[in-house]
């Protein structure tokens, strides 16, 4: 047993570690925002004032920064000795694909931006503890979504029609079917999965559903020369509404349901959806199966956006089910018999991130 000291130093260790690394991926976030990481991607070695110069920044900003991602080995100086306005700094080999490639399944630069977005509103979550209220979606802003868009995007376009959704047969015949399938993809952010869809299968048509306005309005944007613009369409709209009842053959719901504050009333309205044989697939995140302390990583991870984002947002309006990131099978399951649904199937999808399960009758 360690001694409280020995407990203490640890911890006091631990946090210390915590907090350079919050800033490093602050840093990450102001390369990302600003451009600089793919101005050396595409111009380096860069001394800060060719850095200035590519991205249009402050000298003295340019110069700190590349310092600072210098010193924490994100980027490298040709030679340290040099004077500071002669030191040239060049992204390494591998960096680029983590920070630049915003189509590699190892593109991380986005968690810059979802760790911004999800501690903007910060005096509104506090106030949030207080009272048991929520926090809309919309109070988190631009760097929220999009973060968490271009973090899915990779996923999406590598995995959702190659790996996800061939794995269920049964969907995936029909979606190559006559005649056209239509799918529903309910909560679909900025687009990325409904176009991702599309391509994959040449028949569909999908529309894309969100109440977020703004999401909306990012995803007419990435469907512009996507290729698959005669077959998708993105509406802001609820996907309770009664004209859409009985027309899809698949609803999809990623990465969201969680965030609902009334996830059964969600889960019975994308049942309404749904023509007859019809399918919904929910991808959420592949949590523990159950509560450990401590936890894995990726636990900690998802409790840590839970308290910032997911459960604040999960708890707007009345009687909400506060549900949060860390959404076990267990509840999905429960969730789902409540909203009437008949048959509950984990797929079996190996993924180190999400788990998808399959609803239908």
């Amino acid at each position: 047993m360690a001694s409280a000291e020995e407990r203490r130093d640890e911890l006091v260790k631990r946090l210390l570690a915590a907090t350079v690394g919050a800033l490093d991926l602050l840093t990450v976030y102001v390369g990302d925002r600003l451009g600089l990481y793919w101005a050396l991607a595409e111009r380096g070695p860069l001394t800060s004032e060719g850095l200035a110069a590519a991205a249009g920044i402050d000298e003295r900003y340019a110069r700190e920064w590349l310092e600072q991602q210098a010193a924490t080995a994100f980027l490298e100086v040709e030679d340290e000795t040099a004077g500071r306005l002669e030191r040239s700094y060049l992204l390494p080999a591998g960096h680029d694909e983590a920070l630049v490639d915003e189509r590699s399944l190892n593109y991380v630069a986005p968690l810059g931006r979802a760790l911004v977005g999800s501690s903007r509103p910060i005096d509104a979550v506090l106030d949030a503890f207080r009272t048991g209220g929520g926090v809309p979606y919309a109070d988190y802003g631009e760097d929220l979504h999009e973060g968490q868009a271009r973090m899915t995007r990779p996923l999406f376009e590598h995995l959702l029609g190659g790996e996800w959704l061939p794995a269920c047969p049964e969907i995936h015949e029909r979606l190559n079917a006559d005649p056209p399938a239509r799918v529903a993809d309910v909560a679909c952010g900025c687009g990325w999965s409904s176009i991702s869809i599309a391509r994959a299968y040449p028949k569909v048509r999908v529309d894309g559903i969100d109440l977020d306005q703004a999401s909306i309005d990012k995803a007419w944007n990435n469907l512009a020369g996507s290729g698959v613009e005669d077959r998708v369409t993105f509406v802001h709209r609820d996907a309770a509404d009664p004209a859409l009842a009985g027309h899809y053959d698949l609803v999809t719901i990623f990465e969201a349901l969680h965030d609902m504050s009334r996830p059964v009333d969600a889960l019975r309205s994308l049942r309404g959806l749904l023509a007859e044989r019809g399918s919904v697939i929910v991808g959420d995140e592949r949590t523990q199966d159950a509560f450990t302390a401590p936890a894995s990583d990726y636990e900690r991870l998802l409790y840590g956006f839970s308290v910032l984002h997911c459960l604040p947002v999960g708890m707007v309006g009345e009687n909400p089910a506060g549900t949060g990131t860390v959404m076990r099978a267990d509840t999905v399951h429960r969730y789902a018999t409540q909203a009437g649904f008949e048959r509950f199937e984990i797929l079996p999808i190996e993924n180190d991130l999400y788990r998808f399960y399959r609803l239908h009758s």
